[in-house]
């Protein structure tokens, strides 16, 4: 006989069980030496084991597995609605009249925490999650069962099973795959209340849909108008992707009492450009603004300035860091060309240019007017030294505005560089000048100076130099490790490219590194002769005007 092992994969919509799956069914057969209580500590830091993505009735008091019987005088002074009676599969149903039939599929942790008391079965995994929340459990003879024997079943149980690493297929322990729960579990939650998703390209809408998914369901892909209904009509919150929807959708959404989340691009992508139609490695869902507009509060800026950053969460950022810039990943991929020469003996800055109309230029440029006055003011501050300017690679695709005449950019710089590897020039020069551009945060991540014109997320929290008037409500010194930790770890969302399930930085970084990236499609292709064919246009028209 074997049971469902109580660590185990979410039900993720369009993926393989086998795909997903983090563990395998112990058998009766199977003698471990039980997990040490520090295992246990994990799960109940973290919250996960059973079906912790299910539902989340309110308002119990009883908690009840379907089945077991329940003395008269444990329903006193209960209403029929808080008790929860959770469903089994076997045994008759009980009587609706007992208490409040739930769903199948629910969260424990949810159910058992606002309980008074827990009926079940002690191997149940309502018994087991409340020998670890102290919740008082009646077993199937109606006598109550001590923690201490609960929580030697489950150490039991985890050792019993064994485990496997859903993105590589090697060996792993219970509590590595805890913490891989842990990190599902997070990117559920920070789904939770969507009730519809607006402005999503048709091809970005697979990936998204996986980014979205909250452990139930994923929010329909809708227009703005008939989002904001749904979202009213269920009390849930509009998604939307904030360059793509009708300038006038916050507003409705706020006279709807519809509260809005905005997506975007996170800052490692699996593959290319998304204007050359490369889906999504990471997207960010921020229920308060955006990371770009420093005109406002956003969730990644409230991480920032309150987090608390424990020692082992700030250890896996700098690990992370380490793992990025050896890896030599950036947002744009990994890169090949030549190095460009830079002058000995003298000091050299890079600027890097960028789309002109972006939404981070506009609500985080902090009032430079695009990529000339950027250069202007980089010469001014850098008045003696060799500037080479590098134009942003949508713009120098042909994809975006922003292009600049060669002239125009060598009134200011010294050079101008579309070839060279980013990050080796990055770490060559003396300092990098940035708007807004996501280059200064690598850079920093790679110890380098960065000077800032505008007010991008990295900016404020002593690590930059900040040109820019600085908001009231940033100025709390950061590490760079701990700024890492909310940009890279906390902040964004990621789907693993191979299993397409969600996944955490390091696994991107991995397939990043490794090439193992979506094929080019034929939408892919056309978006790139598109661009070729809008460049060439803007160079000719150069050419005719001088």
């Amino acid at each position: 006989m074997t049971r469902v092992p109580f660590l185990r994969s979410p039900p993720f919509a369009g993926i393989a069980s086998s795909t997903a799956a983090i563990s395998r069914p112990a058998d009766d057969g199977d003698v471990a030496a039980p997990v040490p209580d520090e295992t246990l500590d994990l799960l109940t830091q973290f919250r996960v084991g059973g079906d912790f993505w299910g539902h989340r009735p309110h308002g119990l008091r009883l908690v009840v597995r379907e089945g077991v019987l329940v003395e008269g005088a444990a329903l006193e002074g209960l209403l029929p609605q808080q008790i929860g009676i959770l469903p089994a599969s076997t045994a008759m149903r009980t009587s609706k009249s007992q208490g409040r039939l739930l769903p199948a599929c629910c969260d424990p942790w949810a159910l058992v925490a606002q309980a008074r008391a827990v009926h079940a079965a002690p191997d149940d995994d309502l018994a087991l999650i409340a020998g670890l929340l102290g919740i008082t459990l009646f077993g199937q003879d109606g006598v109550q069962v001590d923690p201490a024997t609960l929580r030697m079943t489950l150490k039991r149980r985890l050792a019993a099973a064994t485990y496997r690493d859903c993105f590589t297929g090697a060996p792993t322990d219970a509590g590595a795959v805890i913490m891989q729960l842990a990190d599902w579990r997070r990117h559920l939650d920070g789904n939770r209340g969507l009730s519809a998703a607006s402005g999503m390209a048709f091809w970005k809408r697979e990936a998204i849909g996986h980014c979205l998914w909250d452990g139930l369901q994923t929010p329909p892909f809708l227009s703005a108008r008939r989002g904001l209904r749904r979202a009213r009509r269920e009390g849930g919150a509009l998604a939307i992707w904030p360059s793509r929807v009708p300038p006038e959708t916050i507003g409705e959404a706020t006279a709807m009492g519809v509260p809005v989340a905005r997506v975007e691009d996170g800052f490692l992508r699996s593959r290319g450009l998304g204007a050359a139609l490369h889906p999504p490695g990471s997207v960010v869902v921020d229920r308060t603004g955006i990371y770009y507009n420093a005109r406002a509060a956003n969730d990644l800026e409230t991480l920032l300035a309150t987090h608390d950053f424990p020692q082992a969460l700030v250890d896996r950022a700098a690990r992370l860091r380490d793992r990025v810039c050896a890896a030599g990943v950036t947002k744009y991929g990994q890169e090949a060309g030549r190095m460009i020469d830079l002058p000995a003996g003298r000091r050299t800055v890079l600027a890097i240019g960028q789309v002109e109309d972006d939404l981070s230029v506009r609500l985080g440029g902090a009032g430079v007017d695009g990529n000339l006055d950027f250069l202007t003011r980089v010469r001014r501050a850098e008045p003696d030294a060799w500037i080479v300017y590098r134009p942003h690679p949508d713009v120098q695709a042909g994809h975006r505005k922003g292009h600049l005449p060669d002239a125009s950019v060598l009134a200011h710089a010294d050079a101008i560089d579309t070839g060279a590897p980013l990050m080796e020039l990055v770490q060559a020069v003396d300092d990098v000048h940035v708007l807004s551009s996501l280059t200064g945060f690598e850079a920093l991540m790679r110890g380098r100076a960065v000077t800032v014109h505008g007010m991008p997320f990295y900016a404020g929290w002593g690590l930059t130099r900040d040109l820019a008037k600085a908001t009231g409500r940033r100025g709390r010194r950061l590490s760079v490790d701990q700024l890492v930790a909310a940009a890279l770890i906390l902040y964004p969302r990621y789907i693993d490219p191979v299993t397409r399930l969600p996944c955490g930085p390091e696994v991107m970084v991995e397939r990043m590194a490794n090439g193992s990236t979506p094929p080019v499609t034929w939408l892919i292709r056309l978006r790139m002769l598109q661009g070729k064919l809008r460049r060439f246009m803007t160079l000719f028209a150069e050419f005719l005007h001088g």
